[in-house]
């Protein structure tokens, strides 16, 4: 593929760059969060800086996907090597929060296996990226004279449909009964006021989108259990629930409040493979599209379509929720990640300002070592010790005071990983490519 009589191929750098910045954001929000709040994950409706990092991980996942799979040879051997791709993906996810690791002061090891997390980032991340993937791989590309992201890709957009209906349709279709809770185990709740540690969570409805009676928290019990569930809801920082400033959660405090609640269950895994999907489609535009003025020119009108879609599906009541995962949130966050990926291309791979984002484009490249290192606690600790608690505060402190001022926005805010590129390669983190321009 030739672009303007040239040769001559460049690494496209803004999609490591737009992934640093992931990892730089992931950084922020995880450590940050308790300092100001408001960058946190927004306890339930609505939108914080750290509610955007998951799907922004999603969309270049998906992205990459697209270059990663430009030419597929063996169906079947491409199909395996996704799958086990997926499989150690998900294996790492469960090691690094399912609960071997503990604490950031004390690194101790071992796991109750009566009450290990079953989901997490790296684990929807691993599913999102297999169903991307095999879309990728076996539904075929129509060839239209002039490339068109719908009419070429018309089945991977069905699949997309598929998703967000079968989404919408049990999180509104399903009736939740009422259900009990008993969270003596846990250490994060007071003894109910009956002293027998079980809550009554009372709900006999369908449709519902509280964080008491959703269905996709009855989806999540019924098929993970109770006890494999993450333990500390976005929920429960709620002013209703009164949380204490050690994580506890008082007892005249609504039962629902005591539950634990998994932002990363299974029905939330449908609408991040439809993220996913949708990185796929401004890949296939990297791809196939001849030069720098076209890509963006597509990429900004599919970003704009995805964004005034999403908003529409929030004013008619579908609300933007990183919990839920909601397919009004799914949209808005992925056009919002076209919108930076495309001033990224621009800033990087068309003015050559790369020197301005060196350090984004490096912690873009290392990206999976990163994470590993601050999930299992061992980056923290490391600074801990040799900066002091007290040191380490200020410093985070100063931090986010630099950067939240560009982050405010109430409505519209873990995250992921990365690893190293070769060409070729199947990669769902770090699969940049050389392109001739």
């Amino acid at each position: 593929m030739n672009i303007a009589g040239k040769s001559k191929t460049a690494r496209v750098a803004s999609l490591d760059v737009f992934r640093g910045l992931c990892v730089f954001l992931m950084m922020v929000v995880d450590y940050g969060g308790s300092i100001f709040p408001v960058i946190a994950h927004a306890p339930w409706h609505g939108l914080h800086l750290a509610d955007f990092v998951m799907p922004f991980f999603l969309f270049i996942a998906g992205l990459s996907l697209a270059i990663a799979y430009k030419k597929v040879g063996d169906q079947m051997d491409a199909t395996k090597k996704a799958i086990m791709r997926a499989v150690k993906l998900f294996v790492l996810g469960v090691f690094l929060q399912g609960g071997y690791l503990h604490g950031a002061k004390s690194l101790t090891y071992g796991v109750d296996i009566m009450r290990i997390r079953s989901m997490g980032i790296l684990q929807r991340i691993s599913i999102a990226y297999l169903v991307a993937a095999l879309c990728e791989i076996w539904l075929p590309c129509q060839k239209w004279r002039k490339f068109g992201i719908v009419k070429n890709y018309f089945w991977q957009w069905c699949v997309a449909l598929l998703l967000s209906s079968v989404y919408v349709g049990l999180m509104y279709g399903l009736y939740v009964p009422d259900w009990e809770i008993n969270p003596s185990n846990s250490g994060l709740a007071l003894p109910a006021a009956n002293g027998t540690h079980v809550y009554t969570v009372k709900c006999g409805m369908r449709g519902n989108l509280s964080p008491a009676c959703n269905s996709a928290g009855m989806i999540d019990r019924y098929i993970l259990g109770v006890n494999h569930l993450y333990t500390k809801p976005a929920y429960q920082n709620l002013k209703v629930c009164n949380k204490s400033i050690n994580g506890l959660v008082p007892e005249d405090s609504p039962s629902w409040c005591h539950a634990p609640f998994d932002p990363e269950g299974i029905l939330g895994s449908l609408t991040a493979a439809l993220t996913c999907i949708i990185g796929l489609q401004f890949g296939h535009i990297l791809v196939q599209t001849q030069d720098h003025k076209e890509r963006l020119h597509r990429w900004s009108i599919l970003s704009m379509s995805t964004f005034v879609l999403g908003l529409y599906l929030s004013f008619m009541g579908i609300p933007l929720n990183k919990s839920l995962f909601t397919v009004s949130y799914v949209l808005v966050t992925s056009a919002c990640a076209g919108f930076i990926f495309c001033a990224f291309y621009l800033l990087v791979d068309v003015w050559r300002y790369r020197w301005m984002t060196i350090a984004l484009e490096w912690m873009g490249v290392h990206a999976l070592s990163i994470f590993v290192l601050l999930t299992s606690n061992i980056a923290i600790v490391v600074l801990q010790d040799s900066l002091g608690d007290k040191l380490l505060h200020l410093a985070m402190t100063l931090l986010i005071n630099y950067t939240s001022s560009f982050f405010t926005c109430d409505y519209i805010s873990s995250a992921e990983t990365g690893g190293s590129l070769v060409l070729q390669t199947i990669d769902l983190f770090n699969c940049s490519i050389e392109v001739p321009r």
